[in-house]
């Protein structure tokens, strides 16, 4: 599983049933993807240039190996099966998927216990490039759902 999650990312995100308030979750070390941030001079491919012979990793696994890696309840996570992007990194490339929390408002106190916070997308503006890409897509297929 720890080599899986190498070639993995996943971003987290809430979006409320009501209000349509989308928040991602920034980690501690200010990036939003886990278990780890994205190599520098990443880049998000586009769908046409996205690698053939890369394994198709069930979300579900990738979810579930980082719901245990963060000690996060069982079915708190959810994965957005529409979602999957490749990033080209210095060590290769990478695989980012989406998932959000099952839950009716975000859970603040349980990611906060974790060095987490969750942004809206304006506060995450000086991000990295390639980590910018991936919030838009992402947040443009919420947007779409």
């Amino acid at each position: 599983m720890i080599e899986l999650l190498k070639s993995s990312r996943l971003i987290l995100y809430y979006n409320g049933a009501i209000s349509g308030l989308t928040l991602f979750v920034q980690h501690a070390d200010e990036s939003v993807c886990t278990p780890s941030p994205l190599p520098p001079l990443s880049s998000v491919l586009e769908e046409d240039d996205a690698p053939l012979n890369i394994g198709n990793t069930a979300p579900a696994s990738i979810v579930s190996a980082i719901s245990s890696a963060m000690a996060l309840p069982a079915n708190l996570l959810q994965a957005n099966t529409g979602y999957r992007e490749y990033v080209d990194t210095p060590d290769g490339i990478i695989t980012v998927y989406l998932a959000h929390f099952n839950a009716l408002d975000p859970p603040r106190q349980l990611m906060a216990e974790k060095g987490c916070k969750f942004r809206t997308l304006t506060e995450l503006r000086n991000r990295p490039p390639a980590e910018m890409e991936l919030l838009r897509r992402a947040y443009a297929l919420i947007m779409e759902s």
